[in-house]
């Protein structure tokens, strides 16, 4: 995956989009809406900027424009952990975890979901020896 490097202002232009799949600018800028006031003209300008940088697909319906994503939210998640990974963390998914789950108190769901996924790569490491 090339490096696109999203503005957080981008990310959350993303975020909507991956959630709600193909949006016209209206649509993106009331969602946003929700959360933070944000002008019409700020989410046009940033989504004419993500389809310059290759983040965005747009095509033309009618007399809009309708805006997909081009990076998978799964790919764009692995990059930014990787990069928050190595740059504030020195590379150590223990010091990662460790932080979050030291800050952001996991629910019993959350929590049974990490220790099977810690089950699971026991059992894989276990099954390679």
């Amino acid at each position: 995956m090339r490096n696109p490097n999203p503005t957080p202002a981008e990310l959350e232009i993303l975020t909507v989009l991956w959630q709600y799949g193909p949006a016209t600018v209206r649509f993106v800028n009331d969602e946003q809406n929700r959360k933070r006031r944000v002008g019409y003209t700020t989410t046009l300008k940033l989504m004419q900027i993500m389809t310059e940088k290759k983040l965005l697909g747009r095509k033309r319906i009618s007399r809009t424009h309708e805006y997909t994503p081009l990076v998978k939210q799964r790919d764009m998640q692995h990059l930014l952990v990787n990069k928050l990974l190595d740059s504030a963390f020195h590379g150590s998914p223990g010091e990662m975890v460790m932080e979050i789950l030291g800050h952001y108190r996991p629910d019993e769901q959350e929590r049974e979901r990490i220790r099977e996924y810690l089950d699971d790569l026991e059992n894989k490491r276990h099954e390679s020896h």
